[in-house]
């Protein structure tokens, strides 16, 4: 039996993004067989986008050879109320995606505006790709904003979810942000 119910800590987190404003639309879990590493992936969105054009990717990344260490902590503590020691943790990443862009923004400029609205508890990256569906065609340029958090598996030992709620408010003021923004670089 696993010590860590990460199953259950997907379903809080969802149930915490819906309580800070978004609607949860999809979510997946993948297995490796041969390493058995895990991804939970969970699409949302902010409940002003229902109708697009800003959608946010959670995924959360389970390394099995991390899990396994922390249960051998877990496991060799005398009392189960004691707080494991060690530095276990997980990646949780925070993914933006905008249909593609008319009139994008300047990427400095942007990543500069995000970077103050995540601050040093949601770390943001901006990165763009120009592609062209036919050599005579102009670039389509797509644009991702990507936020990387760790979650403690103390934490989610402990039931403490609540540590990722002002990271989901975060999420929350970039999703609004960008929303009021987006308009403009598709040519609404």
């Amino acid at each position: 039996m696993a010590v860590i119910d990460i199953a259950g800590f997907v379903t809080d987190l969802k149930n915490h993004a819906i309580d800070h404003g978004f609607h949860v639309h999809d979510e997946r879990h993948f297995v490796e067989t041969y390493s058995l590493r895990q991804l939970w992936e969970v699409d949302l969105h902010p409940g002003e986008a229902c109708t697009g054009p800003i959608d946010l990717h959670v995924s959360f990344e389970i390394d099995p050879r991390i899990l396994l260490s922390f249960e051998d902590v877990v496991l060799a503590m005398d009392d189960p109320d004691d707080e494991p020691s060690g530095e276990f943790s997980l990646p949780l990443v925070f993914t933006w995606a905008f249909p593609p862009l008319v009139t994008p923004p300047d990427l400095l400029i942007l990543a500069t505006h995000v970077a103050g609205l995540g601050g040093i508890s949601l770390p943001l990256e901006v990165s763009a790709i120009d592609s062209f569906q036919q050599v005579t065609d102009a670039p389509e340029r797509s644009l991702t904003v990507i936020g990387r958090v760790s979650v403690s598996l103390a934490q989610i030992y402990k039931g403490d979810i609540e540590t990722v709620c002002g990271v989901l408010e975060t999420c929350r003021q970039v999703s609004l942000d960008l929303l009021s923004q987006v308009p403009a670089w598709i040519g609404e």
